[in-house]
């Protein structure tokens, strides 16, 4: 298969149910502002909500905490009340609050590495 030309983008179509999306994609990948088009729309949907970063991160950060107080409260009813908790569920709660907490690390971990770069560059 040879390349025709550079950076230009074929979509296989497999199933004609998803001409629609193609079509999308495609009108995406030929539009040459398509990129300032996308930064542009995820900076009106974040005025339009009127959150900044700080606030985001917060609400990052309490959803991450309620998780963890959830997982705890499951597990103290599991010991307590066997029967009143599908111990699935108590499984499913742990594996998302150890998601949430591990993915918390990572941003603040990269934030700190950002910061000190910043700082060293200066």
């Amino acid at each position: 298969m040879k390349i025709q030309e550079m950076n230009t983008l074929s979509l296989a179509q497999l199933d004609p149910n998803h001409s629609a999306t193609s079509k999308k994609i495609q009108n995406i990948i030929n539009t040459p502002d398509s990129v300032l088009h996308m930064e542009n729309a995820a900076k009106d949907s974040i005025e339009k909500k009127g959150q900044s970063f700080q606030d985001f991160l917060l609400s990052a950060l309490s959803d991450m905490n309620s998780k963890q107080i959830q997982t705890a409260k499951l597990q103290e009813q599991v010991i307590t009340d066997p029967d009143s908790v599908d111990i699935h569920d108590v499984t499913i709660a742990m594996a998302q609050a150890k998601l949430s907490l591990d993915l918390t690390k990572s941003v603040i971990d990269r934030l700190v590495q950002g910061w000190s770069e910043i700082t060293t560059t200066r």
